[in-house]
Formats: structure tokens, C-alpha cells, sequence
């Protein structure tokens, strides 16, 4: 911008800075996600795997067993087991391990690095997802299966901040596939726009509370876009993570929002997973968000028929997700805590909560306000550390 010069007006300079940061971020993404920008050819023999693929297992393998990767991907990617599944390919999708391992790969600071490709690609690829999902999963066994799905009652859950000091919002969300289609890596642009139409033609027939409007990506209004994705409803394009998984291909056809008149329903369409169904509102009461989730998930139910393995559950594209697919989690204010990053991180390792930045995963915290995927207790626990921090620094009449 220094080549502008003085005399054009502030305004045009950052509006300029705005759209060359934003051209900067898409060349990253795709050049990120070359790594699994592989061309599917459903019609060629089963079980080869291309030269040029394996040549890029081999080269990426190398660097990541060189590298000081934490993940668990090279925890669990043994020597023994590349060779072992360097070869296979899944039956209906030719999905090779460099679909599943691709992120990891170009990411040496992924924490887990693994995704799937289609649904196959879990028992393809056992001996590696399965240890993977073990470990992430807290000892979720081979011999273990998921069971029946049982929801329950949103009755069950206390109201996580009845004084409401502290929680900002409350979100519980869960991702579904639709049966008959891979994910992202293996999807094409046909598949992308069909699926497109069936997640629209379900959510736009649902009633009630639930009753609201479809948005397309594709043609959406910038201005509308961007304070969509403000208000923490919208989903942004895929970070380095997921595109370098090919999160990002033929972006953005096929993707798009669903949001009830209240805007505390929405679904998201061809995200990370085919669908994801989310359940948010003010405050913290979980019960009041959780039930209208599920009512949500029954009622698309009864129209998309969903992907699910007898042992895993219901499948998404990211193993950490696999189960009942729900996550819950809270915009928490938390500006005293965060005085002390080493201390937050001892309490969230204590009380297995995941935390991350205003607007999800991979972002970062806005006015000290940060997004915390908690078991109940582990909530509970974090809003009184918070409390005691307050008081410690003798802030106690202040705004939390």
C-alpha cells in the first residue's frame, strides 16, 4: 500500500489491504489444498493406486516421521503400518491413505492430522483409525460399539449459568451424512450440487419453530455473507486444516445456510460434514438448546437417511466427531482467567474441555470471550475458577 501514495483517501487504502489480504488467504487455501486436490476417477479399475499418488504418500510420510509432530496421526502412522495400507483403496470410491493423512501431512502442528474420505475408509483403514480413534476417543476399543441412539431429555441438564455473569451463549450442535456419498475429498461437483438439493428441500419443508429460509453460498450477498459469519451464524470458508483435507473443493457450489425466523435453529449444508444441525441461543441454558437440537435431527431424519456404522455410530468426515456426533459448548467470558494462559491450560487439560476462539476452531478470542466445548462438570468447574480469579485480583464490583 506504500506504492499508493499519501493522496489516496485512508479509507480506499484499507478497503484495497481488505481485498489483497483476502485474494492473499484463497491462494493459501488452494495451495494448501493441492495436497488433496486428487482427481477421482470412479471409472478406473479398482484398487491401483497412481504412481504420482504414492510417490506423494512416500515423499509426505518422510517428512512428517522427520518431523517433531505431535499429532496423533504420526503418533500412530507407523513404519510397518504405511506399507501395510499404502496399497488399498476403498471399493465404491478408490479413496487411497493419502486422502486420509493429506491434512496431517501438510500440517505437522494438526493435533490429530486424520480425516476420512467416504465412509469405507474406516474399515478400509482400520489399523490406522482405529488406534487413532482409541486414543481420542479415551479407550474406545475395537471390540467397543456405540450404542443405540438414546437422546434423552434436555431436562436433564441444569441451566450451566442461571446467574448469567459469565456464559455468553449456548450452542449444541451435531454433524450427519447423508448415505450414498463419500466426503469432501472424494465429492464431486455434481455430487456437491445434488446433495445441495436434497438438504434443501429437507430443511425447507420443516415446521413450526423450525420453520425458516435456505441461503446459498453461491451468489450470496458479500455484506450479508460477512455479518452472517459476525453474528456467529455462518461458517467461513475452510481453514489451512481442513482444506489441505480438500474441505475446500468447488468452493462455494453446494454449500449454504438454513436459519429458523427465531435464528436460534440452523443448519449448515456441505461444511466439513454434508450437514451440520446446530441449536443456539443466549445464555446458558443447555437443556432449553439441547432439546431443540434433537427435534431438529429427528425431523430431517424422518426425510435424509443418515450414514451410520454399527460400531462407530453415526460417521463424519473427521474421526473426532464420530459417535453421536453432538458437541456442546458455551461463549464464555473469561478476560481473568485468560491473564494466565498457562493456568487456563492446566484447567482445561484437568477437565478435558476443549478451548477455542470466538468464532470456533483455529480463530481467535474476541474481548476476552472464548468458545469452550465442556463436559458439564468441566463448566461448572471453569465458571467458578473464573469467579475466584475475579476476586483474587479484588475485581469483584467490576463487569466480568
Amino acid at each position: 500500500l506504500s506504492n499508493l501514495g499519501s493522496a489516496w483517501p485512508v479509507s480506499f487504502q484499507i478497503q484495497h489491504l481488505k481485498m489483497l489480504l483476502h485474494l492473499k488467504l484463497r491462494l493459501e487455501l488452494q495451495l494448501l489444498g493441492r495436497c488433496a486436490q486428487l482427481v477421482i476417477n470412479r471409472h478406473a479399475s479398482k484398487g491401483n493406486v497412481d504412481k504420482e499418488v504414492m510417490e506423494q504418500m512416500e515423499k509426505g510420510y518422510k517428512k512428517l516421521a522427520e518431523s517433531k509432530s505431535k499429532s496423533l496421526l504420526k503418533k500412530h502412522l507407523t513404519k510397518e503400518i504405511f506399507e501395510k495400507l499404502k496399497t488399498k483403496t476403498t471399493p465404491s470410491f478408490n479413496s487411497t491413505l493419502l486422502h486420509c493423512i493429506s491434512s496431517g501431512m501438510c500440517n505437522h502442528d494438526s493435533g490429530v492430522g486424520l480425516y476420512a474420505p467416504d465412509p469405507e475408509a474406516y474399515k478400509v483403514f482400520a489399523d490406522l483409525f482405529d488406534p487413532v480413534i482409541e486414543e481420542y476417543h479415551k479407550c474406545f476399543k475395537k471390540t467397543d460399539k456405540q450404542p443405540a441412539t438414546a437422546f434423552g431429555k434436555g431436562a436433564d441438564f441444569e441451566n450451566l449459568d442461571p446467574d448469567g455473569h459469565f456464559i455468553v451463549s449456548t450452542r449444541v450442535r451435531c454433524g450427519r451424512a447423508v448415505k450414498g456419498y463419500p466426503f469432501n475429498p472424494c465429492l464431486t461437483e455434481a455430487d456437491y450440487m445434488e446433495l445441495e438439493s436434497k438438504i434443501c428441500g429437507a430443511v425447507t419443508s420443516l415446521t413450526g419453530e423450525y420453520k425458516g429460509k435456505y441461503m446459498p453460498l453461491t451468489g450470496m450477498d458479500k455484506c450479508i455473507q460477512e455479518q452472517l459469519i459476525e453474528d456467529h451464524y455462518l461458517f467461513k470458508e475452510s481453514d489451512r486444516f481442513l482444506a489441505s483435507a480438500g474441505a475446500s473443493r468447488y468452493w462455494p457450489t453446494g454449500r449454504g445456510i438454513f436459519l429458523n425466523s427465531a435464528k436460534n435453529f440452523l443448519v449448515w449444508c456441505n461444511e466439513e460434514d454434508h450437514i451440520r444441525i446446530i441449536s443456539m441461543e443466549k445464555g446458558g441454558d443447555l437443556g432449553k438448546v439441547y432439546d431443540r437440537m434433537v427435534g431438529g435431527v429427528e425431523a430431517l431424519g424422518k426425510q435424509l437417511q443418515f450414514n451410520r456404522d454399527e460400531r462407530l455410530g453415526f460417521l463424519t468426515f473427521c474421526p473426532t466427531n464420530l459417535g453421536t456426533s453432538i458437541r456442546a459448548s458455551v461463549h464464555i467470558k473469561l478476560p481473568n482467567l485468560m491473564c494466565d494462559p498457562d493456568e487456563m491450560k492446566k484447567l482445561a487439560d484437568k477437565y478435558r474441555l476443549q478451548i477455542r476462539g470466538t468464532s470456533g476452531e483455529h480463530s481467535e478470542a474476541k474481548g476476552g470471550v472464548h468458545d469452550i466445548q465442556p463436559t458439564q462438570d468441566g463448566t461448572n468447574r471453569i465458571r467458578n475458577h473464573q469467579r475466584d480469579a475475579r476476586w483474587n485480583q479484588g475485581s469483584h464490583r467490576s463487569r466480568v
